[in-house]
């Protein structure tokens, strides 16, 4: 089953449109126009212009930007910089163009598109050349700090540091109490550093907002979902009202689970929240880790995936160790060399694994530049950014992945998620450059994560990744348990990060009580806290990766939500029947024409238009999502009866200000 990466992880981070303005010998200076709009253009005609010009540029920055998350170091941070600099200095110019229009009749393409043009960017920038040009530096800059990251202890030859990567190793593995609070602690270190420079950041993107006509960067967020910003934040309300009871019983149960575990006085954090170091995620946000806590019944139904892919690469190595034959390397450079190949075959094979889910479907394989640019393994040379996303370089075939990837269950579920985004964009690249993108950006990130859905035992099966999968009542709970602790466990914290950036950019959440509010807001909703005060010397924001990298949040909110409606809708499409949990529409061509149906639209309608056209409904719907894992519920209902379930957050605000906000 799925962990971390589906909901949060596979970002793509270059699906906002992240585009570079031309390069060439004559470059303009920040925020200087030196592209004037032709005398009497039309609306449809400026359109045309600027898809012209976006298709023309569009690789500088994605090229920068990959080069800054594949190359981190200071030339790379400032390249991407510069190319992010121009970019914002064109696009800025583009949107005071489009302001000609405003009133004038014209066609829905081009209003359409004049419409996506404005909310083009997470970052809006503003006028000021030399605002302009800080913010795109503080922008590589957080992103660079994340990236390069670590936790150090010792000094001199003593000293040792390991990444995010190692840390959440201990997190995932260790059941060691301290071992995992100071590997919890050692991450949220990187955190603290960024608080000067976010905070002049959420400046400038609120100054670019307003400059734009909004009254804030969180209020420009929210309207990019063909509705007001106040009828978004009530739809998410009203969806999280649904579903929340559910998150509720697989909480109280987690809490008994980690109570037998560790001692009442451990297990939980006073008024019933779960300890943040405890949940075998730096965030909280999946709990797939705590398996061999969680499991409801540890031997009904193996779903083993790990050994499987651990089998594949020591027969893998074994292969690279015989064909090993270069002149003059000893033993263990040998070794050291089967192994690394090793892990790049084992990696491309989990690739391939996932791209065949997707053929099956009538869907057409990758293009070789794929495989050849793709970060597949960590490299020796230099730091990268693990973090998993996809990249659609140029608006026209030149797609790829970057990712650590590691022969783990983890990992295999990360791939077939990315994999959503770049079919989907290999799926939308016929569309006019502003109108390729999601539907909204919840549609983006469900794609892949609906695929997921459909990774069933039987599937897995078939696939020869498990054994035949056991058809008992305690099977099915093991399986709806695997799902739910990554699919569930994630749903409120889809919602608290951007409730904290929404506070931060309309200033009802203040620089000297970021910490404080980011902690209160996870005791709301998600129901844990850390053991420890974490007050205002903090930056645990700083910790995840999209509060740097400013990519908005409760997209992944969404495609919780939206991949079990997609799902259930091509799973009627296959023509399967009987209870949902059980369908695999693999190999189902009439599902995979649907889909690529839905995809090829891009963002050329309202999403409600798409999700209609797929689903019947015009509306995000949760009832899909609860009659997934109904029979978790009735049976979460049954393990938690008698216990008193739900948690109080009073505690919570006075835990995290228990120390003030540094100086400056």
């Amino acid at each position: 089953m799925p962990r971390t990466h589906l909901l949060a992880l596979a970002v793509a981070a270059s699906l906002a449109f992240t585009l570079a303005s031309c390069g060439g010998g004559n470059r303009p200076t920040a925020g200087t126009s030196t592209n004037a709009a032709p005398a009497n253009e039309t609306p449809e005609q400026f359109v045309a212009r600027v898809n012209k010009e976006m298709r023309e540029v569009s690789t500088e920055l994605n090229s920068a930007q990959w080069l800054s998350n594949t190359y981190i170091n200071s030339d790379s941070e400032l390249i991407a910089a510069k190319a992010n600099e121009r970019w914002l200095t064109r696009l800025n110019e583009w949107i005071a163009q489009a302001k000609r229009f405003e009133g004038r009749q014209m066609s829905p393409e081009a209003a359409r598109s004049i419409k996506l043009l404005k909310l083009m960017t997470a970052m809006p920038a503003p006028r000021d050349p030399k605002e302009l040009a800080q913010l795109a530096q503080i922008a590589s800059k957080l992103e660079g700090m994340y990236g390069s990251g670590s936790y150090c202890t010792g000094s001199g030859a003593d000293k040792t540091c390991r990444d995010i990567g190692q840390l959440s190793d201990v997190l995932a593995s260790s059941r060691d109490y301290a071992a995992q609070l100071d590997a919890w602690q050692g991450w949220h270190t990187v955190g603290a550093p960024m608080r000067g420079d976010y905070t002049r950041f959420v400046t400038l993107v609120n100054k670019g907002a307003k400059e734009m006509g909004f009254a804030n960067a969180g209020e420009m967020w929210r309207s990019g979902y063909d509705m007001t910003p106040a009828e978004f934040a009530h739809e998410t309300d009203r969806l999280w009202d649904e579903v929340k009871p559910l998150y509720e019983q697989l909480h109280c149960y987690t809490r008994g689970k980690l109570d037998a575990k560790y001692g009442k006085d451990k297990g939980e954090v006073a008024g019933g929240m779960l300890p943040a170091h405890l949940m075998g995620n730096q965030w909280q946000q999946d709990w797939s880790n705590l398996w061999d806590i969680l499991a409801p019944y540890p031997n009904a139904g193996s779903l083993d995936v790990n050994a499987a892919l651990q089998r594949a690469q020591e027969a893998n190595f074994g292969r690279a160790l015989f064909s090993a034959n270069t002149p003059g390397l000893s033993a263990s450079d040998r070794g050291f060399q089967a192994q690394r190949a090793a892990e790049l075959a084992t990696a491309t094979q989990m690739m391939q694994r996932a791209q065949d889910f997707y053929t099956s479907l009538g869907m057409r394989t990758l293009p070789e530049s794929f495989w050849q640019k793709t970060q597949f393994i960590k490299p020796l040379d230099r730091e990268v950014m693990c973090h998993a996303s996809a990249w659609d370089m140029n608006m026209q075939g030149d797609v790829r992945i970057k990712m650590c990837i590691k022969p783990t269950e983890e990992d295999l579920t990360t791939i077939y998620h990315e994999l959503g985004h770049i079919y989907y964009d290999l799926a939308y690249n016929s569309q006019p450059p502003l109108l390729q993108g999601g539907a909204n950006d919840g549609f983006h990130e469900a794609i892949g994560d609906t695929i997921v859905l459909s990774m069933t035992p039987q599937y897995l099966a078939s696939v020869g990744l498990v054994a035949k999968p056991q058809q008992t009542q305690e099977a099915l709970v093991n399986a709806q348990m695997r799902m739910a602790l990554s699919k569930v466990a994630f749903l409120p914290f889809g919602l608290m990060i951007d409730r904290w950036r929404w506070g931060v950019f309309d200033g009802s959440i203040t620089p000297d009580h970021y910490n404080q509010a980011w902690w209160a807001l996870k005791a709301k909703y998600q129901g844990v806290a850390p053991i420890t005060p974490r007050g205002e010397d903090f930056f645990d924001p700083g910790a995840k990766y999209h509060v740097p990298a400013n990519t908005p949040y409760t997209r992944y909110f969404l495609a919780n939500i939206l991949q079990f409606q997609f799902y259930k809708a091509l799973c009627d499409a296959s023509g399967h029947k009987g209870p949902l949990y059980e369908c695999s529409f693999y190999g189902n061509k009439e599902a995979g024409r649907r889909y690529w149906a839905m995809l090829s639209r891009g963002a050329s309608q309202p999403w409600q238009a798409t999700l209609k056209e797929l689903t019947g409904s015009d509306r995000i719907d949760a009832k899909p999502l609860l009659e997934y894992f109904a029979p978790l519920q009735d049976w979460l209902k049954q393990q938690n009866a008698g216990q008193t379930c739900g948690w109080s957050a009073e505690g919570a605000t006075a835990a995290a200000a228990a120390t003030p906000a540094p100086p400056g």
